[in-house]
């Protein structure tokens, strides 16, 4: 396959240098910014880069692993240019849907935060593989470190692989996800097979032996030698195998700060999309709350956490499905705060109720800049005014971006 030169224009969205090729945008894997490069084109994408001219935003990567594991895709990226390029997604996807707002400056992630990692494994003949699988591949990488992941979850790498080895039932790829909290590790596997009775035996011991939390197996409790437990600001809560967790403590924390501040004074605040209390619990302490969740286990859990710490106001716990069952301007009106938190595809039609209701402030979180610039929009034209956005780093070098946008009605 022919070569060909090219200069790499800006940064895609998925971390990816673009370059403007004849034939089209050309995707660079790790390439920057103003770089010169050779390679191979095919189907848009650069293989067997050779750099010629590098960029001075070009810096050491953080891990040994980096351009292997697709776990990270711009550890190579100066920080300042890194985290004006994440903002910058944040003010793109406003931009889009003609959002005029003040954006923050991004709220940074440091190494070493990540409480939640997701590893792939896999049994190769006597031995078991353990890592992340690399970039737009199903191959695994095994890993001797993370500088993403907190220390405890990469001290335990080694007896976490011997626990992959022991548990792994079948041939094929599965997942173990790893928590870190304040119990210990919990560890949640799915799809590795079904364990046998003296395998059974043998993978207790080895959890118990190893001090770790807990261990289900596709969400089956195979042990749990202490509840896993994390705080919400001082609010102990027993979070459900494979729950619904914000991947870092400071990215939490600042998410809930902003949200607190922006509701401070409100009386009676409705929390949807609530989990298991990331938001409920916290503005509990000030004022009563109604938390909507469709996750029974999630929800159970905030419910349970909620009765156990008196020193909190009402907290009511309702199961309920808001993408298909949304609460309506006559619900939504006996409240004078709201915050919600959807997954990935936003919150539409819960947007298009608050946008008729009355409620005086909302707070609005995101893992998704795209769908919550299309919330805001729905809001807006319902009478809200955006006061201010302000993205947040959970995802350490990858091209997540979180984003908490505060409204006010009528201003």
């Amino acid at each position: 396959m022919r070569r060909e030169a090219l200069t790499i224009d800006h940064l895609g969205a998925q971390g990816d240098g673009v370059a403007n090729a004849r034939q089209g945008p050309v995707y660079v894997p790790f390439g920057l910014p103003g770089e010169t490069i050779e390679a191979e084109v095919e189907k848009g994408r650069a293989r067997k880069v050779e750099i010629k001219t590098a960029s001075p935003l070009r810096v050491e990567p953080a891990c040994r692993h980096f351009g292997q594991c697709g776990g990270c895709s711009v550890q190579h990226l100066e920080e300042q240019a890194y985290r004006e390029w994440k903002r910058d997604k944040v003010v793109r996807a406003l931009a889009a849907r003609g959002i005029e707002t003040e954006v923050a400056p991004l709220v940074a992630c440091a190494p070493n935060a990540r409480r939640r990692v997701t590893f792939s494994a896999r049994r190769l003949g006597n031995e078991v593989l353990l890592g992340f699988n690399a970039g737009q591949s199903h191959r695994i990488v095994v890993v001797e470190e993370c500088p993403v992941a907190r220390p405890e979850i990469v001290e335990a790498l080694p007896e976490l692989r011997e626990l992959a080895k022991m548990i792994a039932a079948t041939p094929k790829a599965f997942h173990m996800a790893v928590t870190a909290t304040a119990t210990g590790l919990d560890i949640a596997v799915t799809g590795a097979g079904k364990l046998g009775e003296r395998q059974r035996r043998s993978v207790i011991d080895f959890v118990l032996a190893r001090g770790f939390a807990r261990l289900t197996a596709d969400d089956e409790i195979i042990v749990e030698a202490m509840k896993p437990t994390v705080l919400f600001a001082e609010v102990p809560v027993a979070i459900p195998p494979g729950g619904f967790l914000q991947a870092t403590l400071p990215a939490e924390t600042a998410m809930a700060d902003l949200v607190e501040n922006h509701l401070a004074g409100a009386r009676h605040i409705a929390d949807l999309f609530a989990g298991s209390g990331t938001f409920a619990l916290r503005l509990a302490v000030n004022a009563r709350v109604q938390a909507v969740e469709g996750d029974q286990a999630a929800l159970a859990a905030l419910d349970q956490a909620a009765r156990g710490w008196p020193a909190l106001k009402p907290v009511t716990a309702e199961k309920r499905d808001l993408f298909h069952r949304p609460l309506l301007p006559r619900e939504l009106d006996v409240f004078d705060g709201l915050v919600f938190d959807p997954p990935r595809a936003g919150a539409e039609l819960q947007s298009r109720q608050i946008a008729r209701s009355k409620i005086g402030r909302v707070a609005a979180v995101s893992c998704n800049p795209g769908t919550l610039a299309r919330d805001l929009s729905i809001l807006i034209e319902g009478g809200y005014a955006v006061e201010r956005v302000v993205p947040i780093d959970q995802f350490l070098w990858s091209p997540h971006v979180e984003a908490v946008a505060l409204l006010r009605r009528g201003r």
